[in-house]
This record gives structure tokens, sequence and C-alpha cells, in this order.
């Protein structure tokens, strides 16, 4: 398992929850991001932050400080 802010553009995985139940983790749940749910890290933006994600058919971005209370379980 990892982090979905230590992940590179172009890997996907599934999401295995949270590290801390704040109002982030429970916006992020709302949005569709939920345990079980495939997750794919697109691409950064020009200066790194944020990072764009495709959750299920939605595209979100994301910063880098909110990614990383995002647990994910890679793909093989």
């Amino acid at each position: 398992m990892t982090f979905l802010d230590k992940m590179q553009p172009g890997q996907s995985g599934k999401v295995v929850g949270f590290t801390d139940d704040n109002r982030v983790s429970r916006r992020l749940l709302e949005l569709g991001v939920i345990p079980g749910r495939a997750i794919q890290y697109i691409r950064n933006a020009p200066l790194n932050d944020p990072m764009e994600i495709q959750v299920g058919h939605c595209c979100l971005s994301l910063r880098h400080a909110e990614a990383s209370l995002i647990t994910i379980e890679l793909d093989e």
C-alpha cells in the first residue's frame, strides 16, 4: 500500500481508505473517492501542484496535501 501523493502519473490502483477522519476526507467521500473504487493518477499541473486523478468516470484535481490522506493499493 502507498499514498496517492506518492504515485507517479499513469499509475492506477484501488482506494483503500483515509489516514484521518476530517473535513477533507469527508468531502473526498462525497466526491466519489470511496474505498474499493478504481483510481488513476493522470498528471500534475505545470508547477507540480495540484494533481489530476480519475475516479470512476470523473476527473478531480487535488492538492498533494489532500492526496496524502488517501491510501492506495497499486495495480500490478
